[in-house]
């Protein structure tokens, strides 16, 4: 059920990453591409950073200093369980050069990202409690 929940909470974030992107490219005054590519993923990674420290690991505040470790190490590996979804999406376009090559590596990208993201944030970031 924890994987579940993360994965629900990915397809929302995603979502708002989306919508917020669409917002600021409507509204900015200056560079809307980039900046509607760091809002959306900014919006979409505090969205899920605090949707899976709550409602995913059950994490309790550890004070300031080891939150901000946290989402340090969460950001890391968000870093790079991304690089493995973009390698994926442009290694299949690369080798097949089609659109359904290119969008099937992405699905497979960002399930392997996903599934290494959940072993690693549940290893390493929000530690399971001791019973």
């Amino acid at each position: 059920m924890m994987f579940v929940r993360y994965v629900v909470f990915a397809i929302i974030a995603t979502l708002v990453n989306l919508f917020t992107q669409e917002v600021v490219i409507r509204i900015a005054p200056v560079a809307p591409l980039a900046l509607s590519i760091l809002m959306g993923t900014a919006a979409g990674f505090i969205l899920k950073y605090v949707l899976d420290k709550k409602w995913v690991f059950e994490d309790d505040y550890g004070g300031h200093r080891q939150e901000v470790q946290k989402i340090t190490l969460y950001g890391a590996f968000s870093v790079l369980t991304t690089l493995v979804f973009w390698g994926f999406e442009v290694a299949f376009w690369m080798i097949w050069q089609t659109d359904l090559a290119k969008y099937t590596g992405a699905v497979l990208g960002l399930a392997i990202g996903y599934a290494a993201k959940f072993i690693l944030d549940r290893t390493f970031v929000f530690k399971e409690r001791q019973a």
